[in-house]
């Protein structure tokens, strides 16, 4: 998947420029914990999760199940600087 449609019709990119804008990595404290000493980072890059932010409307959609599985989508409860929910 290179993009994908946002509820709010944004079209958000998961492939391209490096670093993405709209693109987070998050892991888990439990996950994080097993990386011990001297780590190589792109060990912890590839036990992350891939997370996309939409810049239009600030919902989250995390890849919880790898980039080739549907995302979760997550909508803030308050408006985000654009006045969008």
């Amino acid at each position: 998947m290179a993009k994908f449609r946002c509820a709010c019709a944004t079209i958000i990119h998961t492939s391209g420029f490096i670093p993405n804008e709209t693109e987070w990595k998050i892991i888990s404290d439990i996950e994080f914990d097993r990386f011990e000493g001297i780590v190589d980072a792109e060990e912890i890059y590839m036990a992350c999760r891939s997370a996309f932010r939409c810049p239009t409307c600030g919902r989250l959609w995390i890849f919880w199940n790898g980039i080739e599985q549907p995302p979760d989508c997550y909508k803030p409860d308050t408006p985000n600087e654009s006045g969008e929910a």
